[in-house]
């Protein structure tokens, strides 16, 4: 296992890689062109220049998150093949940059869903939320609105300005993709991108949507174990795999996370973990790592990971806000750093204790 930490880039982060490098245990970040155009390809010396950006500062890039896969390929609209070209493009320019891991996710016009940014929980910290009820009484074109004040001033990955701004047309542009099209496009994709991961050894990790359920009555398509096995044998290539998000699997209580783990040995190419407490099965609040803070065990889920082998990135996921820090929402230094150390220090004793035996 390889802790990592997310950081989205010179000038659209608060969190900065000088800061990173001091979390103990951790030597890699997860990254992204943060201003990068879905659909458009990714130029080599932008790669190059971040990835020296990087390592310049004592780190590496342990992988990208993320490549968004844009809403033409999504759909399947007649010109898919011109953006999976420059998908192709970009995967090549990363695999020769020595980058190995990308996140991505194939979720329709959002791609996570909360319905609070800062709600204020007992120890006075706040952390993002997410209610059915509040979800049911939104006009869906209004969301982003309702959000924007709790921002902090911070563009939130996914709810881009300019995307937020066109989503009745995407809601349009989704009208009759049901949950066959999407789960068929998406093994279009991955079929035509495999030989580049292959040349390139680039394992392909699509993270689980957030939440595991239809929103809005959009399809959803990574929600269930049975739809994760049923992906990976669509596509029963090792670079196609999974990033397991705790987080966003684990908002429906259906989903054994510990199992699922052991059902995917092999095929999870990255790991975020982090724990939630529900209220009701639809009324949720992301919490602390530390598994007596929400209703995760992450002493399981660490446990699991662990004895499959998993050998990938792992980042401590959507912290608290607390300390008074003021950074994009679930993405301060402070809880997060706590809960890296956290996870490393579960993994430790798993393993010293599974070497003693």
């Amino acid at each position: 296992m390889e802790m990592t930490f997310r950081w989205f880039g010179t000038g659209f982060d608060s969190v900065s890689l000088k800061q990173i490098r001091q979390i103990p245990g951790v030597e890699g970040v997860i990254t992204t062109l943060y201003d990068s155009v879905p659909g458009e390809a990714w130029e080599a010396d932008k790669i190059a220049a971040l990835k020296s950006e990087v390592e310049a500062s004592g780190l590496k890039i342990s992988g990208i998150e993320s490549v968004n896969v844009c809403d033409e390929i999504k759909v399947g609209t007649p010109d898919r093949d011109r953006y999976i070209d420059n998908y192709i493009k970009t995967l090549t320019n990363l695999g020769e940059a020595g980058i190995h891991m990308v996140c991505y996710n194939f979720m329709p016009v959002f791609d996570w869903t909360r319905t609070e940014l800062a709600r204020k929980r007992k120890d006075g910290s706040t952390v993002m939320a997410y209610t059915q009820e509040a979800i049911d009484a939104i006009d869906p074109t209004k969301i982003f609105d309702s959000l924007n004040a709790d921002c902090n001033g911070y563009i939130l990955p996914g709810w881009e300005p300019e995307r937020m701004a066109k989503v009745k047309a995407l809601f349009e542009m989704y009208s009759d993709v049901d949950e066959k099209k999407l789960f068929d496009n998406l093994v279009y994709f991955l079929k035509a991108i495999m030989p580049v991961c292959d040349k390139y050894d680039i394992n392909m990790a699509i993270h689980p949507d957030d939440p595991a359920w239809s929103v809005y009555g959009l399809s959803r398509i990574i929600t269930s174990k049975e739809q994760l096995l049923k992906l990976v044998q669509a596509v029963d290539n090792p670079h196609n795999g999974i990033t397991f998000c705790t987080g966003s699997y684990g908002t429906n209580l259906n989903n054994d996370l510990v199992e699922t783990i052991y059902a995917l040995k092999g095929r999870i190419h990255f790991a975020h973990v982090r724990n939630l407490k529900f209220n009701s099965p639809t009324d949720f609040e992301e919490a602390a790592h530390l598994s007596s803070d929400g209703d995760f065990d992450m002493y399981a889920i660490v446990k699991a990971l662990y004895d499959t082998g998993f050998d990938g990135p792992m980042r401590p996921d959507h912290g608290r806000m607390i300390w008074d820090e003021v950074a994009m929402p679930g993405y301060g230094l402070y809880d997060r750093a706590l809960g890296a150390v956290y996870l490393q220090g579960l993994w430790e004793a798993i393993d010293k204790s599974a070497k003693n035996k």
